[in-house]
């Protein structure tokens, strides 16, 4: 199955985990397990995945700490499974940087729907290839963004660590420069369904961001608060050739 959507289950209950990764096998993906982090951290040195689907309440390393390494350092998009509902849970897992959580028990084909839906904003992002935007980075204030490899570059040429749910709430912002973006319009390009139940994940998510690229995130310059209205990107963006 060599066009399959890869997917590495996460979770060290075998009761839900062989099964449902059965199921993602009927269901035309190709799917993998790991029984604990350290586990999957293997897999994942070994094999490419297009997502993992990641419980958060393991033995030994959670899947909090796993979901900030495969989000900073791999870039990959990451679907909670787990028996905590409640809305800080969710906050926390939005915060990070996760594209979505889903309560255990939960209905395999409504999973399925969520994959799917996370892979499609993905595919949408400017981090995709496509033939006419294949080599062209953003500029801004000496930043530069290679959206292609989801690179942050600063203005002295060092990379710097960027995660997922960040790359796409700067992308919203370099897409829209100097235009009022409110919580719910950003809600939407960065997390998608049901985001609107954490609006206050996009003040914390802002306030990582600014600590980035700012160079006083206590007063900042690019980033700004618009009362009452949301937030602005108070910058010129270019985009120019990889190379130029």
């Amino acid at each position: 199955m060599p066009d399959a959507t890869r997917v590495l289950v996460v979770d060290d209950e075998a009761a839900l985990r062989e099964p449902l990764a059965d199921y993602l096998v009927r269901q035309g993906f190709a799917a993998a397990q790991a029984a604990s982090a350290a586990e999957a951290r293997a897999r994942l040195a070994a094999e490419t995945y297009d997502i993992v689907l990641l419980d958060v309440m393991m033995p030994g390393e959670d899947g909090l700490s796993l979901c900030r390494h495969l989000i900073e350092a791999r870039q990959l998009p990451v679907i909670f499974l787990t028996a905590r509902g409640e809305a800080t849970d969710r906050i926390v897992g939005l915060e990070i940087g996760a594209d979505d959580y889903v309560v255990k028990p939960f209905d395999p084909r409504e999973l399925v729907a969520r994959i799917r839906s996370v892979l499609r904003r993905a595919s949408r992002a400017p981090g995709m290839r496509t033939e006419a935007t294949d080599e062209l980075h953003y500029t801004f204030d000496g930043w530069r963004l290679d959206p292609l490899r989801r690179r942050l570059i600063d203005r002295e040429g060092a990379v710097v660590a960027i995660s997922s749910a960040e790359f796409r709430l700067l992308v919203a912002f370099l897409d829209h420069p100097r235009q009022v973006l409110d919580r719910d319009r950003l809600l939407d390009m960065v997390q998608g369904r049901e985001a609107h139940l954490f609006d206050r994940a996009v003040d914390n998510q802002i306030s990582r961001l600014r600590r980035k690229i700012e160079r006083d995130s206590r007063n900042p310059e690019l980033i700004q608060t618009v009362w009452g209205g949301g937030y602005m990107l108070a910058a010129e963006v270019r985009k120019v050739a990889a190379d130029g």
